[in-house]
């Protein structure tokens, strides 16, 4: 829901116009940027109490500006890995909050709104077809982005706790983990973690992950014996947990349909976050 934020004129009450020589002159600068309301898939739920986003259902982000747009192609913030951060601090209308202890699913509802205000709803990119790995131009709507809220868990057994975090019951090993939804701050040491590695056979992207999210394990919080159990943990119970915590995650779903223009080949692609996300140039 955009706010209209242009100032109104009243027309004047008097049967004679103004003089022009007194009449005041509108300014080129005499306008206040508009704003954005965005709904949270988490409505609010999972931050603490002392957060700004503690029970916010929706918050409000000002329209990407020029200025924005220099954040985004400055060299030293890409270099750094914060362009995405700084432009998040500058476009949320509370400057207060920290945007790396943002939920996940909440930021990227955030950052698809701020993109929709700067360059609109359609994004073209460039997909590799998964059925003849032909690069295919594709357009997809952003409009058609939808809000899942965690609460469609299907058959994995979880419970919710009273600290806003949920016990997994291991089909194998049946051990209850507990888990945490992650932050901006988890994914990106998560990244950080994984690039530290990129000359390794092993690049650690689960094992970071599992760091992370697992709070307790059947009640026990050392880091070191999680750490231990998450390198001996079987895969079955891995991938197990990964999508128990996927679906207990609130977010958004970019998921649409896609066909491929040089095979016709037909399914359901999620849209891909791609260099030109934010910097479209077709």
């Amino acid at each position: 829901m955009t706010r209209n934020n242009q100032r109104r004129t009243k027309s004047a009450t008097k049967k004679e116009a103004p003089d022009a020589s007194t009449a005041p002159i509108a300014s080129v600068l005499d306008f206040v940027t508009p704003t954005e309301f965005v709904d949270l898939p988490s409505r609010g739920r999972f931050y603490p109490a002392d957060h700004a986003f503690h029970n916010k259902e929706t918050i409000e982000i000002r329209y990407m500006t020029a200025k924005d747009e220099d954040i985004l192609t400055n060299q030293t913030l890409l270099r750094k890995g914060v362009a995405l951060e700084k432009l998040l601090q500058n476009i949320l209308s509370n400057n207060d909050v920290d945007p790396s202890t943002l939920l996940i699913g909440d930021r990227n509802a955030i950052v698809i709104a701020a993109r929709s205000t700067g360059y609109g709803s359609v994004y073209d990119t460039v997909v590799n077809c998964p059925a003849c790995g032909e690069k295919v131009d594709y357009s997809f709507n952003l409009d058609e982005a939808t809000i899942t809220t965690g609460a469609d868990t299907g058959e994995k057994e979880l419970a919710e706790t009273d600290n806003g975090t949920f016990i997994v019951k291991l089909p194998l090993t049946k051990v209850d983990a507990e888990v945490r939804l992650l932050t901006g701050k988890d994914e990106m040491e998560t990244i950080k973690a994984a690039q530290n590695k990129k000359d390794s056979i092993f690049d650690g992207m689960f094992t970071s992950q599992l760091e992370r999210v697992i709070v307790a394990l059947n009640g026990e919080t050392d880091i070191h014996v999680i750490n231990k159990f998450i390198e001996l943990m079987p895969a079955y119970d891995s991938r197990y947990l990964r999508e128990a915590h996927a679906a207990v995650t609130p977010n958004v779903d970019l998921t649409q349909d896609f066909e491929c223009s040089s095979c016709e080949h037909e399914q359901k692609l999620a849209v891909p976050f791609t260099v030109d996300f934010f910097w479209p140039n077709r």
